[in-house]
């Protein structure tokens, strides 16, 4: 698998499952890696990252809930890169880590409930809206790449707007790759419970830490969290020209967590 030559964006990789993708695109060959994300000390540090695994870099500072943002991070992409080939829409928030208030589907906060979807359903949305020309041109196999959930595919307690931000990703990404074939594929990955920063302090936030970290795995066959690294494999397979007959697709990387009704 090689992604050799691409020119390949992606978002939320300051940190986690992002960082790990734009590192294994880097190792496996990109061109060129523009990496975003809001914090700009961790977007940094992946992209110097990603130029020591061996693939020109750039940062952007992107706050994904601004539509403006997110079309300047696009161009800027376009005008490091001299074109996009890949776009990988991998930043995503949990109601959790927004609010000390309540989460469930009957108290949750509408503004929490609003910037939830800003950053997993619109952001994008209106990302392969403004990237889409420079895809169609692409020539090197363009494809997008969606970071989805196994949220987006069964429920979950006290995590309603993610839940929903993830199953319309879902669809979205069937969506697109109508709209956008035959040119452009697209696909997307459900992780299930992934060891990333962003885990550990949804674990923190919990008032039973210990709980959550029972909870999170229980339903794995594989009885672990999953690694980033094993994620960011499956992305930029996705994205690879060895994944050119698959579009449309959703793929599971959760350790067997939706193969069955139980739990550990």
């Amino acid at each position: 698998m090689t992604l050799e030559g691409k020119r390949v964006l992606v978002t939320g990789a300051g940190q986690g499952m992002g960082r790990a993708i734009a590192v294994e695109a880097a190792r496996t060959g990109a061109e060129s890696i523009v990496v975003s994300d809001l914090n700009a000390a961790t977007g940094a540090e992946t992209a110097d990252l990603v130029a020591a695994a061996g693939a020109r870099a750039s940062f952007v500072h992107t706050d994904l809930r601004d539509a403006d943002q997110v079309a300047s991070m696009v161009d800027a992409a376009v005008q490091f890169a001299g074109g996009l080939d890949t776009l990988i829409n991998n930043a995503g928030v949990i109601e959790a880590l927004l609010t000390d208030g309540p989460t469930t589907t009957d108290q949750l906060d509408p503004e929490i409930w609003d910037q939830v979807m800003r950053v997993n359903v619109t952001a994008p949305w209106l990302a392969i809206r403004r990237a889409a020309p420079y895809l169609r041109a692409s020539g090197r196999g363009p494809s997008v790449v969606n970071n989805a959930s196994v949220s987006g595919i069964t429920g979950y307690p006290g995590g309603p707007a993610y839940g929903a931000s993830k199953g319309a990703l879902v669809q979205l990404t069937k969506c697109a790759a109508v709209d956008l074939s035959p040119d452009v594929r697209v696909n997307a990955f459900c992780p299930g419970s992934i060891d990333t920063p962003m885990a550990q302090n949804f674990i923190e936030a919990a008032a039973d830490p210990d709980a959550v970290i029972r909870f999170m795995s229980a339903t794995h066959l594989i009885p672990r969290s999953g690694r980033a690294e094993e994620v960011a494999k499956l992305a930029c397979f996705l994205a690879s020209d060895d994944a050119s007959f698959m579009t449309g697709g959703i793929y599971l990387v959760d350790g067997g967590s939706l193969a069955w009704r139980g739990s550990r």
